[in-house]
């Protein structure tokens, strides 16, 4: 494979990439719909939106959506992944009765603004809950909350913040410590992982993308692309296909056990996540089988614990405007997106051949009727 030109596919800002990758749809000869943000504006000014882009026909039977910027930080990578997966050989033969849903900044305002988080700092993917009910309980997060927040970003404050995780880890073990801190967690709203006390914009606007783009799907397959977990530069895939199932063996068939069966993230235990875009889409669909992944792009291995806590600081804590703020800042976006050339022509090159593997597994998947009730 060719090694893509990582400078025609990656951004530095959220309106680069957006005009990147409306170039790259209109060169695909794409459909092309957007959803402009009701309330929020851009850093500059501008209006934010999640736009779709559909190649190959709205009636075909199997549909593959590939989204980008669930977590805005991290949309950079994930929209280079759609425009290099676009101008690839694979989009421009599409398989009989497939066609491609590309999804671009599914949380526009995170990714204008360089934090995971929403307008409302939700982190969109824990925000698939139902609202009407008693949110779900993380009582370890609420234990290691109170050190999460300094007033300064500090060697000191730091290491109070890590004593307070060791104190955890060594009551209830590090596979506990990890679940607590990234499961999601409804009660800390300048916390991480905060899954909101209602639907995010986002949330209601991948709902109405569903009901107006996916009528004709019978079979669907998801690649959510995100950064952060795994080896550096790395795939790491997050299937939550239920294990065991069908859909599951599917998902195997598309990419291989070693990426799908007994994922460890971080060498941690899976956590529990909660109120994920994956499981959200499930309900979308219906009845309608899906099959997919989150699929991580690996930056810092375990030391990505900081660039979470950092995001938080910098929102909630940090002087408005300093030098400082601009080093910390500029951490931040290199933990999440590294600006390593190797690493972004190796998880494009990888993004290709992912999203390949899915477009040829849709087009072969022999839906059973075991794999339809799995679904249900």
């Amino acid at each position: 494979m060719t090694v893509p030109d990582y400078t025609r596919l990656f951004a530095l800002d959220y309106a680069g990439a957006r005009a990147k990758f409306l170039a790259a749809t209109a060169a695909a000869n794409c459909a092309f719909a957007s959803y402009r943000h009701p309330d929020a504006m851009g850093p500059r000014g501008e209006e934010l939106f999640v736009d779709v882009a559909r190649l190959g026909s709205a009636k075909a039977k199997r549909q593959l959506i590939i989204i980008s910027g669930t977590h805005g930080l991290e949309g950079a990578s994930g929209s280079a992944a759609q425009i290099a997966w676009l101008e690839s050989s694979g989009a421009r033969k599409l398989p009989p009765g497939v066609s491609i849903l590309l999804i671009h900044a599914l949380n526009p305002y995170g990714f204008a603004y360089g934090t995971r988080t929403t307008e409302n700092n939700v982190d969109l993917n824990r925000n698939f809950v139902d609202h009407k009910r008693a949110y779900p309980a993380n009582p370890g997060y609420d234990e290691i909350f109170a050190k999460m927040l300094p007033r300064d970003w500090t060697p000191a404050a730091l290491t109070d913040f890590g004593d307070a995780l060791a104190v955890y880890r060594e009551k209830h073990g590090a596979d506990a410590l990890f679940d607590a801190l990234v499961r999601g967690q409804y009660t800390h709203p300048e916390g991480t992982n905060y899954g909101g006390r209602g639907r995010e914009w986002s949330n209601r606007t991948l709902q109405r993308i569903v009901d107006e783009h996916l009528g004709a799907a019978r079979q669907v397959g998801l690649i959510d692309w995100h950064t952060g977990i795994g080896e550096w530069g790395r795939s790491f895939f997050l299937c939550f296909n239920e294990d065991g199932s069908p859909l599951q063996a599917e998902a195997v068939r598309w990419w291989g056990s070693r990426s799908i069966l007994e994922q460890r993230p971080h060498g941690f235990a899976r956590p529990n996540y909660q109120g994920l875009v994956f499981n959200g889409l499930a309900q979308f669909l219906g009845n309608r089988p899906m099959v997919g992944a989150v699929i991580e792009f690996g930056t810092r291995g375990p030391n990505m614990r900081r660039a979470l806590h950092l995001d938080i600081w910098l929102k909630f804590r940090a002087e408005k405007e300093s030098e400082r703020v601009s080093l910390l800042r500029a951490d931040l976006h290199d933990a999440f997106v590294p600006v390593s050339s190797h690493w972004r022509e190796e998880t494009s090159s990888q993004a290709i051949e992912i999203t390949q593997q899915a477009v040829n597994g849709l087009a072969t998947w022999s839906l059973t009727p075991s794999a339809a009730a799995t679904s249900s």
